[in-house]
């Protein structure tokens, strides 16, 4: 069982329409699987209101106001918070738990990351909708078996006893995207790390801007005015926006975000 109480008001119907997803509703690896990428591949990782100095927000009401109703996207915490309800209202047994960061870093970092562990048929799966362009379309199995997904590969490696390793394959090399251990995280784990991430100045973001949207042909990345697109295999394209308009154009035509008209974004952004 979860260690954060799933809210009975959760609207499963709502979520589902929210992302595309219209299968069967039972705990199987295939819906998890289904399910899985319809989220990663619907709602776009993004800080937003962190820049527009807004609460960052994880009761599941919030949660749903904003990244099903409101056309919004998030962080992890909020991908997986929601996530977490849509599994246990389908009867899976899910773990939440929490992650160190080590892409693009080579410091300890504090464990900002929120990750679940999935329970099915005598396996252990790795499922993270809240990592952004870099993240997962579907679950990983935690035994160490590598999983293709489209131009991406990835695995659970084991670093020593207890910690595991979520990594990411280029070319011939894995590259660590964040480590983690098996103790469960209760909600105010998760508030705390929100609030860490969402106002320290140290923060990635709060510095920069970021939209970052992953699909089966490519990984769409937005930080700051900087736009790239990662095809995998093929060499990265990447140009600059010129200025907040196209900023904002970009966010709504490319990402899919609803902004309220006039929205203008701090100098971070």
């Amino acid at each position: 069982m979860s260690s954060v109480p799933v809210h009975e008001d959760f609207d499963l119907d709502a979520y589902c329409a929210r992302i595309g997803y219209a299968g069967v509703r039972q705990p199987t690896l295939a819906v998890l699987e289904a399910l899985h990428f319809a989220h990663a591949t619907r709602i776009p990782f993004e800080n937003l209101d962190v820049l527009l100095k807004r609460p960052i927000r994880l009761d599941l009401a919030s949660l749903q106001a904003k990244l099903v109703r409101g056309g919004r996207g998030g962080y992890c915490f909020e991908h997986n918070l929601l996530l977490l309800a849509a599994l246990e209202a389908l009867g899976f047994a899910v773990t939440p738990l929490a992650a160190r960061v080590r892409y693009r870093t080579e410091r300890l970092l504090p464990r900002t990351h929120m990750l679940l562990r999935v329970a099915l048929d005598g396996r252990d799966w790795l499922a993270d909708v809240g990592f952004g362009g870099e993240g997962l379309l579907r679950p990983v199995a935690m035994d160490g078996e590598p999983s293709a997904q489209f131009a991406w590969s990835y695995r659970v490696a084991e670093a020593s006893p207890g910690l595991r390793v979520l990594q990411s394959q280029r070319g011939e090399a894995w590259e660590d995207l964040y480590a983690f251990t098996p103790e469960p995280q209760l909600r105010v784990d998760y508030e705390v790390a929100s609030w860490y991430v969402s106002t320290h100045p140290e923060s990635r973001f709060v510095q920069t801007l970021t939209a970052q949207l992953p699909s089966p042909e490519r990984r769409l990345v937005l930080r700051g005015r900087e736009l790239v697109e990662d095809r995998g295999g093929e060499a990265v394209a990447s140009r600059t926006l010129a200025d907040e308009a196209e900023v904002l154009a970009m966010l709504a035509e490319r990402f899919g975000l609803r902004l309220p008209p006039g929205t203008r974004l701090e100098p971070g952004g």
